[in-house]
């Protein structure tokens, strides 16, 4: 099989690299470990920690975070490898996926399937029998199953709207850590449920505005690969004012929360939202005057909105302090 040119440590190599360089041992742990896309990943960690943190306010629980972690990134793992091999076709099309391993053919489409179903088994016993969670580990199940067949091979080629209904899947960490934490809970203390949901939703509207910045950024790739990204088929002010009211909901959504937390979390959410608000309503104005704009700032500061405000959820409930609720007298252990 011919392999096209590849960048390694030492720069680009073509057609006559030597195999015994391209396929060295190291090129593929690479390969594999690119399969998973870590820095996609980052969002469990940055979504699992904080609602385990929350569900149990001020106990701690640092090894069986650490278990659901690891537990929790074999499912995502999973979940992206099965994408990267259902997308190898278009991802041949677009310049920034170009590099892929299935692309450049460092691993082959069957080893990859196997090493994703060796994650997804993997991923279900860790939850299930060292987290204690069966409900956890169904989860990871349904995400996988919903990223896969509904989002990459259904909504991803056929609709704009793809992102926005295909991007649950990445809310479901909350679900697996706050299942977690509640399936090991003594018996009779309440779940409060209503405190996943909301973070669900936090990340669910979050998605959008984050991937239509970096979709403007790469607009001409995600035509020429055929799949319709807001940007591809809609005018661009009109996808920066998605990207606002997609902000603006967000933002009151991780409001929401506010009774189940204290003065850090207040803080964190409304500094937060202000930025985010502020930014993305200055992308959209650009936009609308005609303005040089530079997208990619918003898909950036939107990762570090996100880290901002569940850090501070994190840190609010590592310290457990009387919440905001508590302080009104209100009663937040709805279900």
């Amino acid at each position: 099989m011919n392999h096209p040119a590849r960048q390694s440590a030492r720069g680009w190599h073509d057609e006559e690299t030597p195999e015994s360089w391209r396929n060295s041992p190291l090129d593929t742990i690479k390969a594999y470990i690119a399969l998973t896309k870590p820095r996609v990943i980052e969002l469990l960690l940055v979504a699992t920690i904080p609602a385990m943190l929350q569900a149990e306010r001020g106990a701690n629980n640092i090894l069986l975070i650490l278990l659901t972690v690891i537990g929790g990134w074999m499912g995502a793992a999973a979940a992206n490898t099965f994408n990267m091999v259902a997308d190898s076709d278009i991802d041949q099309k677009m310049g920034r996926t170009r590099a892929r391993p299935l692309v450049r053919h460092t691993v082959s489409n069957r080893d990859a399937t196997i090493f994703a179903w060796a994650l997804t088994v993997a991923s279900f016993l860790w939850l299930w029998l060292l987290c204690g969670s069966l409900t956890a580990a169904v989860f990871v199940m349904i995400t996988i199953l919903f990223y896969i067949f509904v989002y990459t091979k259904f909504l991803k080629r056929r609709t704009h709207m793809n992102i926005v209904w295909g991007g649950a899947a990445g809310c479901m960490p909350v679900l697996v850590g706050w299942a977690v934490i509640t399936d090991n809970l003594p018996e009779g203390v309440p779940s409060q449920w209503w405190q996943a949901i909301v973070m669900f939703l936090i990340v669910f509207f979050w998605t959008p505005p984050h991937t239509w910045a970096l979709a403007m950024k790469y607009k001409e790739d995600y035509k020429a690969a055929g799949v319709p990204m807001l940007p591809v088929v809609r005018e661009p002010v009109e996808v920066t004012r998605q990207i606002v009211y997609y902000t603006w909901a967000t933002v009151l959504i991780s409001l929401l929360l506010l009774p189940a937390t204290s003065w850090i979390y207040l803080a964190g959410s409304v500094i937060g939202g202000i930025w985010f608000l502020v930014s993305a309503t200055k992308l959209h104005l650009g936009v609308k005057n005609g303005a040089e704009v530079k997208p990619l700032k918003l898909f950036i500061l939107s990762n570090n909105y996100l880290a901002l405000v569940f850090v501070a959820l994190s840190v609010d409930a590592i310290f457990g302090w009387d919440t905001l609720g508590m302080m009104l007298g209100w009663d937040t252990t709805f279900f």
